[in-house]
């Protein structure tokens, strides 16, 4: 059973055979959990296989996207449109390219979020900001190594995150706006002797709290 992460407070639960029974079986992870309860090891453990060879670039959008729309009811529909404008993964590996082979630098994570964004070559249906920062932060985070990693910029924490982080409260935000947050989160993790991602999940925590 995955352990969590530090920082991670609970598994993401979803009803897996409606996801199943919605997107390509080409597209389904393989030896991802069963039990209905998703933890980041599992979307990381299929972020591992896609950089080693063993799964494909669809198979990780799918771990990520499970992971990222959990129980929410258009998350299975969603994902299917994503996946159907990129049948065969070429758009999807173009976009990941940067992020994939190393640890990536800042110009490395600017060129994949610039690629994303970019509907000529890796944009797809459905999959903004939001979801596509968590797709690069499963492909790219390097743990153990510290200073900038990817990270999620979603609303929720785009609304938590103090004024110098600089990003702005609107979705859509642009390139600089996330290498900005990127390199905050990286001060701050720094400065507490913990994760990047930890500083990501503290500011969700922090949301779901001010929320009860």
């Amino acid at each position: 059973m995955p352990r969590p992460l530090p920082g991670e407070q609970a598994p993401i639960t979803v009803k897996l055979d409606r996801w199943r029974a919605g997107l390509p079986p080409d597209a389904w992870p393989d030896n991802f959990p069963s039990s209905g309860e998703v933890w980041r090891r599992d979307a990381f453990a299929v972020a591992d296989a896609y950089r080693a060879g063993s799964a494909t670039a669809r198979q990780l959008l799918t771990a990520v996207l499970v992971w990222g729309y959990g129980p929410i009811g258009y998350g299975p529909w969603r994902t299917a449109r994503s996946l159907g404008a990129d049948p065969d993964g070429k758009r999807l590996a173009y976009a990941l390219e940067e992020v994939s082979a190393s640890a990536p630098d800042e110009d490395a994570l600017r060129t994949a979020y610039r690629r994303f964004r970019d509907p000529n070559h890796a944009r797809l249906p459905w999959l903004g900001p939001g979801l596509f920062t968590k797709v690069l932060y499963f492909a790219g985070y390097r743990r153990g190594v510290g200073g900038v990693q990817p990270l999620i910029l979603d609303r929720v924490v785009a609304s938590r995150l103090p004024s110098e982080a600089g990003v702005g409260r609107r979705s859509g935000w642009l390139s600089e706006e996330w290498l900005a947050y990127l390199r905050w989160a990286a001060e701050q993790a720094q400065a507490r002797g913990i994760e990047p991602d930890a500083v990501e999940m503290a500011v969700v925590h922090d949301a779901e709290a001010a929320r009860r």
